[in-house]
């Protein structure tokens, strides 16, 4: 089954050039996967995967991934739809996304994968193909829409688990790796327009022409051709290898202070204490909570003796701090 290529895709080869930009993704999605297994075995003082840096990491490596997978389903039906490459091709991402939500129902059963970056990519690949044969600025409006859909479109009833692939609700799924249709989809579009305006020219130019010659560039380029089997792979092999020197090192000694900081500071100035104090109150208590031995951040429960001691430590933090205050 072939459709006719409407004007503005032509057909080109395969560019190893653009194997290469899918295994520097591959090369940046695992060094963020490695720093936040570190975090998350406690072998960093907090889990910088976590912070606002390492989100906006993660959603720029995400739109990387769906930009190529956009300009991948015009290299793949240049000529027009391809019925067999993308049913094949369709089976291994959503066969690998299925791997992916077993694994972590297991692994992280409070916070398995449900809708990831492999769900978002299968469910994409289908409905993005249509836009391949539209008129590219329909694709691009198409792009901008859905792209801003999350701004403009909030509702209690889109916040139903069966709807939350969509990424139109209210509340944010308690996931490890969410990548939802509303905006991500819209990335997907604007790479099959970047692919349609910009793969002619890419393939007569001098970049386009390049092939890899030394070791570095032809791995790389073999790791872009094989990203599907790169992804599931290095995931489990990096947390196998943090999860032994784990076992070796033992947990990062200040792992969790920030995080007990900020959630003392909340507390405290919930229970009216004022900002100041409660800042300091919260790094005494942590500092005294490490000195004796009694700071968890691992679920490990307080005896009662513990128990008593940390909030008599607690308390003496606050009063000190209070008492320091400036009145």
């Amino acid at each position: 089954m072939v459709a006719n290529p409407p004007p503005g895709i032509t057909p080109v080869r395969r560019l190893p050039v653009i194997d290469v930009a899918r295994a520097v993704a591959l090369l940046a999605m695992a060094c963020f996967h490695g720093v936040w297994d570190l975090g998350n075995l406690r072998l960093t003082p907090e889990n910088y995967a976590a912070t606002p840096l390492g989100r906006h990491a993660a959603e720029g490596i995400a739109g990387s991934f769906l930009l190529l997978v956009g300009i991948g389903l015009v290299l793949m039906n240049g000529r027009g739809l391809r019925l067999g490459p993308t049913v094949r091709r369709l089976a291994r991402v959503a066969g690998g996304a299925l791997l992916v939500t077993l694994a972590t129902r297991i692994v992280f059963p409070d916070a398995y994968v449900f809708f990831g970056v492999l769900h978002c990519i299968a469910v994409a690949s289908v409905i993005g193909l249509p836009f391949l044969f539209l008129p590219w600025p329909a694709t691009l409006a198409a792009a901008a829409a859905i792209l801003a859909a999350p701004l403009l479109v909030k509702a209690d009833w889109l916040d139903s688990p069966f709807l939350w692939f969509l990424g139109l609700g209210r509340v944010t799924p308690h996931t490890n790796d969410y990548v939802p249709l509303f905006p991500w989809f819209g990335i997907v579009l604007v790479g099959i327009v970047l692919g349609r305006l910009g793969l002619p020219a890419l393939a007569r130019s001098r970049l386009g022409a390049w092939e890899p010659r030394g070791a570095l560039g032809r791995a790389a380029a073999f790791a872009g051709r094989h990203s599907l089997a790169v992804y599931l792979i290095h995931q489990p092999l990096l947390f196998g290898l943090a999860f032994a020197l784990a076992q070796v090192v033992g947990p990062n000694p200040k792992a969790g202070l920030k995080a007990f900081r900020a959630d003392y500071l909340a507390m405290c100035t919930r229970s009216g204490g004022e900002a100041a104090p409660c800042r300091v109150a919260a790094r005494c208590t942590s500092e005294a909570l490490v000195r004796e031995d009694l700071f968890r951040d691992d679920g490990r429960p307080y005896t009662v003796p513990e128990r008593a001691r940390a909030q008599a430590l607690s308390q003496g933090c606050y009063a000190a701090a209070e008492d320091g205050a400036p009145r």
